[in-house]
């Protein structure tokens, strides 16, 4: 069969145009995807990486400020004649994996698969709406990673029963605790004076013969090791400001460690050193 110009032209305007978003709509949504990015537990560089990722997917050019608890962006143009500026505050979730991972995800479908601007969207609320992991499973996986730690550092099996048993206790009280919207430092405080008063009982009763393990282990699991990680990959990177923040989070929640463990001890009647 033959093809005309016709039939082409035809055929072409029958494909469907892919949405491309405005400066303002694309910086509206690139200011809500870094609030939620940022606030489940990403680094500076990887956001700036997918922001950045997006934006040229679009033909757009991005700049942007982090600051510890907001993000200042604007969305240009690349001849910088049209530009929109947003400010969006940091979702203050909890750090969840699956949904840093799936955000970043997006920004890899759209750079590579150029899906229209409606379905970014589209996904973009999906994945905000990811129902958080199964809390039971976490707390007994929790409560067998720190006993795992109390058998890494040398405990017996007694010792490791009771800091199951504290880690269990402590991070169910946690949860509760986090649901009733309590401030995290007072959450830290309250986990780990419960955790250490339970991982006190070994040498308490005699019941093994590593108590000074037991009791040591028994708050691992309310270590901020991610906001440690991210405030040293931050500075890395330059951004000092952010870097300095999360440091500084992550050295109060310690100390907020430090103080129930210390009263747990002295409620106990442990000696400290």
């Amino acid at each position: 069969m033959d093809t005309t110009i016709s039939d082409i032209v035809s055929a072409k305007t029958m494909l469907p145009v892919k949405t491309q978003p405005t400066c303002r709509q694309l910086c509206l949504f690139l200011s809500e995807y870094a609030a939620w990015l940022l606030g489940c537990g990403a680094t500076c560089i990887r956001l700036e990486k997918n922001v950045n990722r997006i934006a040229e997917a679009f033909d757009k050019h991005v700049d942007m400020c982090i600051m510890p608890r907001h993000i200042h962006l604007t969305v240009s143009s690349h001849d910088r004649h049209i530009s929109f500026t947003a400010i969006s505050s940091i979702r203050c979730k909890a750090i969840s994996f699956d949904i840093n991972t799936r955000l970043s995800r997006l920004s890899w479908e759209i750079a590579d698969e150029k899906i229209d601007f409606t379905q970014v969207q589209h996904r973009f609320e999906v994945i905000t709406k990811t129902p958080p992991a199964n809390k039971w499973l976490v707390l007994f996986l929790a409560s067998a990673a720190n006993a795992s730690f109390c058998r890494l550092f040398g405990g017996d099996l007694l010792a490791m029963g009771i800091v199951f048993v504290a880690t269990l206790a402590g991070f169910y009280l946690k949860q509760i605790l986090t649901e009733n919207k309590v401030d995290v430092r007072i959450v830290f405080i309250i986990c780990a004076f419960v955790s250490s008063v339970l991982g006190a009982t070994d040498g308490l009763f005699g019941l093994g013969t590593t108590p000074g393990v037991a009791i040591g282990t028994s708050v691992l699991y309310l270590v901020p090791g991610i906001p440690f990680l991210n405030s040293f990959s931050d500075m890395l990177d330059r951004h000092y400001v952010c870097a300095f923040s999360r440091f500084m989070d992550a050295m109060i929640l310690t100390a907020c460690l430090s103080i129930g463990l210390c009263g747990g001890m002295f409620m106990m009647n442990v000696d400290m050193f």
